[in-house]
């Protein structure tokens, strides 16, 4: 199949005609050429030479003009080029072996043929020449076309030499399975499953990057799923492994807290880009495995599993090595809060109770809001609707009570250095407790969030702890 309309464009003729100048075959492989029929447009571009990439890629930069250059990175016999806004990687065709401990290969220079059977799956294993007399024929020894036509994942090779070589690969298999929406074959999968124990040699930061692309996918509980049915999911992530699963007492048994979760990613991921509110679906219940009781009268219960599960997210996130920084305090927090909005459907809906929520969740609320609706997973339509109608009405006061009260960026009227001073006071618990009672009087709408109603209430309270004012001042 001759491709050259789809490769018709100034960089693959230009790097075409200086590998032919060095005699040297050249051809462009892996993701660019799966995404071409994918019809998805990529600025990283890899080409693969038979003999020295790094000598291609020097002559490339060499060619196109003043300031640019080739960044070579001799250990791995690759280099790179870049151009505008793209990324050009140069390789010598290679073969690789591996040893038992070690996801690095041995690498020796290799044919084509050599290079394309090295790669993960079929639909990465294409190439299209960029030499001037084959421009645009696609290499395809292993039906990577026909599995693209028929959205399978597949390895070129004997999958357990393929996963066992290089278990990194199992996470690449069920990631493209997520992002594609492709399905796995089962001999592949299998292999899988076979080889989950292998993952244990791939370190956490690899593992993670697979994963926050799993979560940037359309649906995230494609993977999620497939890690668990695998059995890679244990070694990655057991606490979500642990929720797996329904046990029954005296013939009642609790919804599977794995599958609701995933219907909460999966919820979240239609309303929202924002990856962090996906990670905080995946641990919202977290520590339900953990807290589960069961209650003669009640059945089963899951007490304070929110608490418990903000508590467990800087662990996860450290053993998982993602961000120990803002991001991991957000998963946090809208974990800890986000029974907070549906106990309040759950009751009367007051002012007080909203101030509050609206002053926890800061910024965020907007977010909460989304999480809480998300977690409605229940199938009766009736009990659905009811949830809905009441988290409406909470967005409604929502609104009001902001307009009015300025909670979400709440700063107090009096600040704990005008109480030191006006007092004559040093930092000590009496400031605090002041300004916790002008607090939780504007919260409770007790006083309106203003200077001169905190100010009367600040002597009103100072004076019940029997401090005096020093300055009139203020």
């Amino acid at each position: 199949m001759n491709l050259a309309d789809k490769i018709n464009q100034p960089v693959f003729h230009h790097v075409g005609n200086v590998a032919d100048s060095l005699s040297r075959p050249c051809y462009v492989v892996g993701g660019y050429v799966r995404d071409i029929f994918l019809h998805r447009h990529s600025k990283d571009i890899d080409f693969v030479t038979v003999g020295s990439g790094i000598e291609v890629a020097e002559a490339v930069a060499a060619t196109l003009g003043k300031g640019c250059q080739a960044h070579v990175f001799r250990n791995f016999g690759t280099a790179q080029v870049k151009r505008h806004d793209l990324e050009l990687e140069f390789v010598g065709a290679r073969r690789e072996s591996y040893s038992r401990d070690s996801r690095k290969p041995i690498v020796e220079d290799g044919t084509l043929d050599d290079d394309l059977s090295r790669r993960d799956f079929t639909i990465n294993a294409m190439a299209i020449c960029v030499n001037a007399d084959e421009f645009g024929e696609l290499i395809d020894p292993f039906d990577g076309l026909a599995d693209l036509d028929d959205q399978l994942i597949r390895t070129p090779l004997d999958p357990d030499v393929t996963f066992s070589d290089d278990p990194l690969r199992m996470m690449r298999a069920i990631r493209f399975a997520t992002q594609l929406g492709f399905s796995i074959v089962p001999e592949t999968f299998d292999a899988i499953a076979r080889n989950a124990d292998r993952i244990g040699i791939i370190s956490r930061e690899r593992i993670a990057d697979e994963l926050m692309k799993i979560m940037a996918s359309p649906m995230p509980s494609i993977g999620w799923e497939l890690l668990a049915k695998c059995g890679l999911l244990i070694y990655i992530l057991p606490e979500l492994d642990a929720m797996r699963g329904v046990e029954t007492v005296n013939g009642r048994g609790h919804k599977d807290n794995f599958y609701h979760t995933l219907q909460v990613v999966d919820n979240v991921a239609r309303k929202s880009k924002n990856v962090w509110l996906r990670w905080a679906a995946l641990f919202h219940d977290i520590a339900k495995p953990v807290t589960k009781r069961w209650d003669a009268k009640l059945g089963w219960t899951f007490h304070n599993h929110n608490f418990i599960g903000a508590r467990m997210i800087p662990r996860i996130f450290r053993d998982m090595r993602l961000p120990m920084n803002e991001k991991m305090k957000y998963v946090q927090k809208m974990v800890e809060l986000h029974m907070r909005p549906i106990a309040l459907v759950e009751d009367v809906v007051t002012d007080s109770a909203v101030r509050r929520m609206i002053f926890d969740a800061a910024d965020d609320i907007d977010d909460l809001m989304t999480l809480c609706e998300a977690d409605i997973t229940s199938k009766n339509e009736a009990k659905v609707k009811r949830f809905l109608d009441n988290f409406a009405l909470v967005r409604r006061k929502m609104t009001e009570l902001e307009e009015r009260d300025r909670i979400r960026c709440f700063q107090p009227p009096v600040s704990g250095e005008e109480i030191m001073e006006i007092f004559g006071l040093r930092p000590c618990r009496e400031v605090g407790t002041i300004k916790e009672a002008i607090k939780n009087a504007i919260l409770d709408g007790v006083i309106p969030n203003e200077r001169t109603a905190a100010l009367e209430l600040m002597h009103d309270e100072a004076r019940r702890l029997g401090l005096s004012p020093v300055s009139d001042t203020l």
